[in-house]
């Protein structure tokens, strides 16, 4: 048996009873990075000793009574996620030296209740990006095709999942980052609600959306994840008051039947792919002949999500990444002649030109005479698109639409054409900018990619979207597999 291959709830269940233990599946995992990630360049670190140190806490916790959770669990997480003992480089020439000096909430969390840090993942520089082309550190490949991209930014993560390189992942979604990746890859990518886990420990993006995400095989692994690491953290005050939640044990008392889904009319457009659409209708079958309501929805100013999100990142991004400029934090170049020449170097060295357009697209639209004009009418359509929500919400339980466009593109296809790859968010950034949580589901393949879909709710309705997120994901693959 090789055990990375397993689900958390199908490892949850031998390592409870004994068949298996942590540290046979930790070696399993270890395995099988070493055998496939120089072909998929997912991870960036891996430490073994540390990870079978873990493992080995994990099964005497298990030889004293414990069980369930992610305990004995193995995971990666992405690289702009601090984890002590390992480097948060954010994929950046800038960070490349940096050693995390303490843990991630999220990952502290996760490893008290006893899940198994491998490593670090592969991302676009900063998370800026959506196909993981951006990194210093090399393209990731999309393990069903490695001439694809595996999305981003979060692609190392979903790459990793989805090769069987760990049971489950940690993302960070600001606009998509977990939901795009997810769906080019064939996982599942949870973005929560925001404030439901703590940002402390995360390199800073666009701090009004940033959330930490989960990439997990299953969405009932997704919610076991999830009550490990969600909650509220004195350390980051836009967390919400809540406590840890058993959100698999809410998802075992959710129904389809009764539920009222709403179809996205403004996202089903001729832009999507045929396979995608296909998906939707296989998925709106499904929910109706388990007795749920399915009609179209509106949200008028949901087109505008893309644009809006592309005027408040740049702007939030200037602001939090004038830190580094090589002189209290990030890389700096030698023999610099003044302070002007350290600035000009030590950025135009360290960052790379991704991250560089952002800063400036930021910089101009917060600059005096144009911030009026830009970010503040930016911050208003992000109201009313907010407002769409809770209005299309007060009919639905549930929103339906696509991830992505589309499959996953090419390596090299589309990088240079920035506009093309911010549109690959476009069904995305809208409940990244009301806060809400949503999830990509897989939906099938085409020409042997995954398609997704992706499911939006009401804040902090994580139980009721992994529920239903499940049981579309049970139907969808016996589905496919009854066409096989």
């Amino acid at each position: 048996m090789q055990a990375n291959k397993l689900t958390i709830t199908e490892a949850r269940a031998l390592l409870d009873s004994g068949q298996l233990t942590a540290v046979q599946l930790t070696q399993d995992c270890l395995a099988a990075i070493e055998d496939q990630n120089d072909r998929l360049n997912a991870c960036l670190e891996i430490n073994s000793k540390q990870a079978l140190a873990e493992a080995v806490a994990a099964d005497r916790r298990l030889s004293e009574g414990e069980r369930g959770g992610v305990l004995g669990i193995p995971y990666l997480a992405k690289d702009n996620i601090l984890a002590k003992g390992f480097r948060a480089t954010a994929a950046s020439r800038m960070l490349a030296d940096y050693q995390a000096p303490y843990d991630a909430t999220v990952v502290s969390r996760l490893n008290a209740a006893g899940a198994i840090l491998l490593g670090k993942t592969n991302l676009d520089e900063f998370a800026h990006g959506a196909s993981t082309e951006t990194s210093c550190y090399g393209v990731t490949k999309n393990p069903w095709n490695p001439e694809h991209v595996p999305g981003g930014s979060s692609g190392g993560s979903a790459a990793a999942v989805a090769a069987n390189l760990a049971l489950f992942a940690l993302g960070t979604d600001t606009g998509g980052s977990v939901r795009h990746p997810a769906s080019f890859c064939g996982v599942v990518g949870l973005k929560p609600t925001y404030g439901l886990c703590s940002r402390w420990g995360l390199i800073a993006m666009t701090s009004s959306t940033d959330v930490p995400g989960i990439l997990a095989k299953t969405a009932a692994d997704a919610s076991l994840v999830l009550s490990a690491m969600a909650g509220a953290d004195e350390l980051d005050s836009t967390t919400l008051p809540r406590e840890l939640e058993a959100y698999q044990g809410e998802m075992n008392e959710i129904k389809i039947k009764g539920l009222k889904i709403g179809i996205v009319e403004e996202f089903m457009t001729d832009a999507v792919a045929e396979p995608v659409k296909a998906g939707i209708r296989q998925t709106i079958e499904l929910l109706e002949k388990a007795g749920a309501t399915v009609s179209a929805a509106k949200l008028p100013y949901a087109g505008y999500g893309v644009s809006v999100y592309y005027v408040i990142t740049p702007s939030e991004i200037s602001s939090n990444l004038a830190r580094f400029d090589g002189l209290r934090f990030g890389y700096r170049a030698e023999g610099n002649a003044d302070l002007a020449a350290d600035y000009r170097i030590n950025r135009g060295q360290g960052f790379g030109d991704e991250v560089k357009r952002r800063i400036m697209l930021g910089t101009y639209a917060l600059s005096a005479g144009y911030h009026d004009q830009y970010y503040l009418k930016a911050q208003q359509v992000r109201t009313l698109i907010a407002r769409d929500f809770a209005k299309a919400f007060s009919s639905f339980d549930l929103l339906l639409c696509p991830s992505t466009p589309g499959t996953a593109f090419r390596i090299g296809e589309q990088i240079g054409d920035p506009l093309k790859m911010y549109l690959e968010d476009i069904f995305l950034t809208p409940a990244s900018l009301a806060g809400l949580p949503a999830v990509s589901i897989p939906s099938g393949l085409a020409d042997g990619l995954p398609t997704a879909l992706q499911l939006i709710g009401p804040k902090l309705s994580e139980a009721l979207l992994l529920a239903v997120g499940q049981e579309l994901m049970d139907g969808l693959v016996a589905g496919r597999l009854d066409k096989e």
